[in-house]
């Protein structure tokens, strides 16, 4: 598979994402093994005090770690997560939180991946957000 063909298979996956599309997240990167994905301060991602909210860092987390793990899933397949345990180390307004997947393990059934998420302010300074582990499972293909 080209890397075009990788980026275009994760791409159309991530085209169904309506929670991502809601939160107005983007694909930036997608190649073997790693998957990048960005979503810009809104209020649609702000928990109480303006910061962004832990709910939308871990679904950022879980969809770049899912898709680097797609990334490494044949064709005719799917991955839906088992489980993830995310840390959090700061909250940040503004900007713009990037979510980069790797795989560190592929097997047949379950693909283990981690994910850091980092906030880009606007003067482009990056800061460490959260990082997350994370397991998935292989599955056949629904749609």
């Amino acid at each position: 598979m080209t890397a075009e063909d990788t980026f275009a298979r994760v791409q159309a996956s991530f085209d169904r994402q309506g929670m991502m599309r809601h939160l107005g997240a983007t694909l930036v990167r997608a190649e073997p093994g790693l998957c990048e994905v960005a979503l810009p301060y809104s209020d649609k991602v702000t928990q109480q005090q303006g910061g962004f909210h832990g709910g939308a860092m871990g679904a950022l987390a879980d969809i770049a770690g899912g898709y680097a793990g797609l990334t490494m899933a044949p064709e005719g397949m799917e991955v839906t997560s088992v489980e993830f345990k995310i840390n959090f180390m700061a909250a940040f307004q503004g900007g713009e939180l990037r979510a980069t997947g790797h795989v560190v393990k592929a097997g047949r059934r379950l693909i283990i991946t981690t994910a850091e998420v980092t906030h880009i302010d606007a003067t482009g300074k990056t800061s460490a957000c959260a990082v997350m582990q994370q397991t998935l499972m292989v599955v056949p293909k629904t749609y």
